[in-house]
């Protein structure tokens, strides 16, 4: 859900299969979403007179990696070569978990270890479970894919009347409605903001689109949000209750909850954390605003999630048999509906011709497989799960720090690499050399700013020009205090946002916030009339590697008062 440009560039490496571009030691990349997640369309692989060696060769590798031994030399190799706190991998082969199992710590405050019974924060794994209910109530009769929001929201409104009226059930959770990146992200992250499901409605009307309606994929929170509330406007049930009484219960998720909220028992969760200078640090949980939970509320383990990912490799049929989704209804889920990306020669080894978003799932194909996966992130948790039907395959890996070596993608990727027959990288190697790289330059652009900073002279700026309320349309009020002779920024309905701001150049100011467990200090720029009276804020992250969810640059607060 929250995660930064820094993954979305490695999704690029790794679903390419080239090399990072560097100038001037600065990491190009690409935003491909993630969350989050691949697509593509399987190209069936036409294999004459294949030799008994290959065979055995592939049934080798197949072997290797289900086996244990090998799943927990590579997390111990992460663990061992990159500070990180706790994972827990899980593995499906052939109808069978072949393996569960954690490692290291579920909180350094108490030491206690990680199980395959220890429950994360599964982030935007969240979302394949609101489109499979949203695929439960069209099999029930209840919604069509293809109706409008409007006929079960009818106050829901758009950036545009003929976007409004044409808005469906599939544009809410396919990334196609024209806004950007993580556009509103900032009401509900950091956590502790009062935004409720009727602010976020009544949101998008305000927000300016980055493309044209159904034209281009841009990685969205807020929509599944509002596909929560037509689970509930046509169920009667809560978001969170629909999920843990028809997906959870049957599935047979027992100890997993749709939300932090429903958790059973409180023992065995994993606890947030992040890295700072080589040093895991424990932090705050995310205090969760239940409007959250269809974009990424879901507390699992990888033992609950092995359950999820049998059900969706039986094609939507439980272990006794039983019909869970219909095979169309199954299908529509695992269908392209964005496209993301398309090579027609692409490089080797994975040799990815398409990636597109499904409903809740990135499709994707590598080495001639289709490959369904997702992944997540919360602050101090990263998750990702990837299933290749044509296997008979998955693999589910849960961590509990950021970045904590993205072991996350590292593991994943060791484990897919042997089980899709490719002679891929060293992962773990790969995913240390790139934060040691990646980390070097946004530290140096970070810095950079702060020496600015204490470099700069205010004798000549009157702060009091400055001082006042401020007001978004979609964000609230902020006001812009003057305690003692600094200014503060203070947001109204998002208390964590709250810091000293420190003049920078121009009419910029660089805000250090004192929420501090994720690196989001941004700029404020003010815009002056004619007596020098600021009447506008613009404001933007400072380092290239903040998180897409903290989208500052989407504000335009307008003066409201004066000082």
């Amino acid at each position: 859900m929250v995660i930064g440009p820094k993954v979305y560039a490695l999704k690029h490496f790794f679903e390419q299969g080239d090399t990072f571009i560097h100038k001037s030691n600065v990491i190009q990349v690409t935003k491909i979403s993630l969350l989050h997640y691949f697509a593509a369309v399987f190209n069936p692989m036409i294999m004459h007179r294949i030799s008994f060696f290959v065979v055995l060769l592939f049934l080798g590798l197949f072997t290797n990696a289900q086996t244990s031994g090998f799943i927990d030399s590579v997390v111990q190799k992460s663990i061992n070569m990159i500070p990180q706190a706790g994972v827990a991998v899980a593995v499906i082969k052939d109808g069978k978990v072949v393996h569960s199992k954690g490692y290291g710590i579920a909180s350094k405050e108490t030491g206690a270890a990680v199980d395959e019974n220890t429950l994360f924060s599964i982030a935007s794994n969240t979302k394949a479970f609101t489109t499979m209910a949203l695929g439960l109530l069209v099999d029930q009769g209840k919604l069509n894919w293809n109706d409008k929001v409007v006929d079960y929201i009818p106050e829901f409104k758009m950036y545009d009347p003929y976007v409004t009226e044409n808005f469906n059930i599939i544009d809410l959770v396919t990334h196609r409605s024209g806004l950007g990146l993580g556009a509103g992200d900032l009401m509900f992250i950091p956590s502790a903001g009062d935004y409720t499901i009727d602010d976020i409605i009544k949101s998008f009307q305000y927000q300016e689109p980055t493309s044209a309606f159904r034209t281009k994929y841009d990685y969205d929170n807020l929509l599944y949000m509002v596909a929560g509330e037509v689970i509930h406007r046509i169920s009667g049930e809560s978001w969170a209750d629909y999920i843990q009484n028809h997906i959870m219960a049957p599935v047979g998720m027992n100890r997993s909850a749709a939300i932090y909220h429903n958790l059973k028992t409180k023992e065995n969760i994993a606890e947030a954390h992040k890295v700072e200078n080589g040093e895991v640090i424990q932090i705050e949980a995310y205090d969760e605003n239940r409007a959250i939970g269809a974009a990424g509320g879901i507390y699992s383990s990888v033992a609950d999630l092995s359950k999820w990912m049998l059900m969706h490799l039986n094609e939507g049929n439980l272990s006794n048999g039983d019909e869970f989704i219909s095979a169309k209804s199954h299908n529509m889920m695992w269908t392209a509906h964005t496209n993301i990306g398309f090579n027609a020669n692409p490089p080797k080894p994975y040799r990815t011709h398409f990636t597109a978003y499904g409903l809740g799932w990135k499709i994707t194909d590598k080495n001639g497989y289709v490959e369904v996966s997702h992944t997540g992130g919360m602050p101090g948790m990263l998750s990702h799960v990837v299933m290749y039907p044509e296997l008979d395959a998955g693999v589910v890996v849960l961590t509990n720090a950021a970045p904590g070596g993205y072991s996350f993608i590292s593991v994943t990727r060791e484990i897919i690499d042997e089980l899709i027959g490719v002679d891929g990288r060293d992962w773990v190697q790969t995913m240390a050399n790139y934060l040691e790289r990646s980390n070097g330059y946004a530290d140096s652009v970070v810095n950079e700013v702060w020496e600015t900073v204490k470099k700069a002279k205010t004798k000549c700026i009157d702060l009091n020009n400055y001082v006042g309320t401020y007001k978004d349309d979609w964000f609230g009020e902020v006001e812009i205090k003057l305690i003692d002779e600094e200014l503060w920024f203070e947001a109204k309905r998002s208390p964590k946002l709250k810091g000293k701001m420190q003049y920078y150049q121009g009419n910029t100011f660089a805000i250090a916030w004192e929420y501090r467990d994720m690196d989001c200090d941004a700029f404020a720029s003010f815009f002056l009339d004619e007596t020098s009276t600021a009447q506008r804020i613009q404001m933007k992250g400072i380092s290239p590697d903040i998180d897409f969810s903290f989208d500052f640059h989407d504000l335009d607060l307008i003066r409201v008062t004066a000082n």
